[in-house]
């Protein structure tokens, strides 16, 4: 979620030399988006792992010259990154992810139901508060840039009829859609959209399993992840898609970075937590309005019902809302 922030502020001041300190897997989202943005990666597994490593993390950063710090992240590594570079006198500021409001959203009795600022309005001010003034104007990380997307049509074929994203897994139990419904859910679009093709999108073998047997069972059903080979090549399938239907998960967000229409259901989160994805339609989020609702920002308290009601949601309106946005 910090893409179009960080591609809005090179673009709005192209001689400023940033750079992206993350997870080697964020690479794949930053590289290229303008001249003026690099990438570093923190090996938190490996050379960068504990307290040494990240003091050897820090030695590496000193080097760069940076003249200021933005932490979008304030968790206990960012922590201490800062306290370094405040000993060195670098202007630093820090999200301000209002802890207190989510708790305040999600709490189980009188719950307040406002709408919190979006992550991306919180990163942006991030980098006001470091005297960076800008709007944040994205559309895709691909904009402006040519591809060859010759590899990924000599994998699924060229695309003749619509082409649907589905991601039915994320993280916890409280944001995925019971899987068998999910399921009625594929074999309904593959019968109802004539030539479709419908491209499956997840991770471990589990997943991996589920999505083997769909694709078995339902006409027109393709294991992408199977065989694009990683993020990058899910990325441009994903721009060339239709629609992606997800969960509030990563592949929500992955897909509206290449600037693709996203359809998400809502579980146990909500989307005035401030997570929704970029550019997403409020037409296209599918919730139940519960009293119970949100019980946690991320999905990952066990239900205080017990039966997840609010992943209830009748299949046949997840449908119409794809099916329906088609012209035959």
């Amino acid at each position: 979620m910090t893409v179009p922030v960080v591609y809005s502020l090179a673009r709005s001041y192209p001689s400023l030399r940033i750079s992206v300190l993350s997870r080697p897997y964020a690479r794949a989202f930053f590289e290229g988006i303008a001249d003026n943005v690099s990438f570093i990666e923190a090996d938190l597994k490996g050379r960068h792992a504990g307290f040494r490593g990240l003091n050897r993390l820090y030695a590496e950063l000193r080097k760069e010259g940076f003249t200021a710090v933005a932490d979008m992240h304030d968790v206990l590594r960012t922590k201490f990154l800062r306290l370094r570079f405040g000993i060195d006198a670098v202007k630093m500021a820090v999200i301000d992810k209002h802890r207190r409001e989510k708790r305040l959203l999600t709490r189980k009795k009188n719950k307040v139901m406002r709408e919190l600022p979006s992550s991306f309005e919180n990163y942006r001010d991030v980098l006001r508060r470091l005297g960076y003034e800008f709007e944040v104007k994205f559309n895709s990380i691909y904009e402006g840039r040519n591809f060859c997307y010759e590899n990924i049509y000599n994998i699924v074929g060229e695309k003749r009829g619509r082409w649907i994203g589905v991601a039915p897994f994320a993280n916890h139990q409280g944001k995925i859609y019971p899987l068998e419904r999910m399921r009625n859910v594929v074999n309904k679009l593959s019968e109802g959209i004539p030539g479709v093709k419908i491209f499956l999108f997840g991770g471990g073998k589990d997943e991996m399993d589920v999505f083997n047997a769909w694709q078995r069972d339902i006409p027109g059903v393709v294991n992408a992840s199977a065989l694009l080979g990683g993020l990058r090549g899910e990325m441009l399938l994903m721009s060339k898609l239709d629609v992606m239907l997800s969960m509030d998960s990563a592949n929500a967000h992955i897909a509206s970075l290449v600037g693709t229409r996203v359809v998400s259901l809502w579980g146990a989160t909500h989307p005035f937590a401030g997570f929704r994805s970029w550019n997403i339609s409020e037409d296209d989020i599918i919730q139940r309005c519960l009293p119970c609702r949100p019980c946690s920002v991320y999905g990952n308290k066990k239900c205080m019902r017990g039966d997840y009601e609010c992943l209830n949601i009748d299949d046949n309106i997840i449908v119409d809302k794809i099916v329906n946005s088609f012209k035959f």
